[in-house]
């Protein structure tokens, strides 16, 4: 499988593109400067230059002939209610139509857990859950992709415990089972047209992706 990696920079898509070139996938690293192409380079990864500020026909001619396209993407904890909106909400929904025009069906974008229970957010990251929200939506109700939307609890840098529990709605679990979470439901096509949340838990990851329906 070719997967376009959008966020392959962030600590969740470096750890997805090392899980996906030791699966045998051929994993292309969406960049924004070039001076990450070594490192991605080294992962095993092509790289290609993608720029979420530009327009969809632009960037769907970088997605190329992807069959899936992986969205996590996020503007960080530093930037402003501008860039959250314009990266996390933008930037998703343009890699969105992008993915139509280049004819790829299948998209994992991931969100965050309670992102569709505005009553559960927290008031010092609102702007985070709004785009999280609007994007889901849109993906959801306004595309005919082969989506699959991935909402984690609270991330941590821990290890990996490589156990979940799909659909609570509390909870942590660490970025690296959240991009093996990711790396399984892109094998996995009982998840296509499926959001659900995921934490740590006893369940090993692949079986509880299997589980999912």
């Amino acid at each position: 499988m070719k997967v376009f990696v959008i966020g392959s920079h962030g600590q969740i898509g470096k750890l997805l593109v090392d899980l996906l070139v030791a699966r045998g996938d051929e994993v292309v690293a969406a960049i924004r400067d070039e001076k990450q192409a070594p490192e991605m380079e080294e992962r095993g990864a092509a790289v290609q230059i993608f720029d979420l500020m530009s327009q969809p026909d632009e960037m769907a001619k970088a997605i190329g002939n992807a069959d899936a396209v992986v969205f996590t993407a996020g503007s960080g904890g530093a930037t402003g209610y501008d860039q959250t909106l314009m990266i996390d909400l933008d930037g998703a929904v343009k890699s969105m139509l992008a993915s139509k025009i280049a004819g790829v069906t299948r998209f994992v974008l991931v969100s965050a857990m309670n992102s569709e229970n505005p009553e559960k957010w927290t008031e010092e990251i609102k702007p985070y859950y709004v785009a999280k929200y609007f994007a889901d939506n849109y993906l959801e109700n306004q595309t005919d992709l082969d989506y699959t939307i991935v909402k984690p609890g609270i991330l941590t840098n821990e290890p990996g415990k490589g156990g979940v529990l799909i659909g609570e709605d509390h909870g942590s679990i660490s970025r690296q089972d959240v991009a093996e979470v990711v790396a399984e439901t892109l094998h996995h096509d009982n998840t296509i047209k499926k959001s659900f949340s995921v934490v740590e838990g006893a369940q090993p990851i692949s079986e509880g992706i299997s589980d999912i329906q």
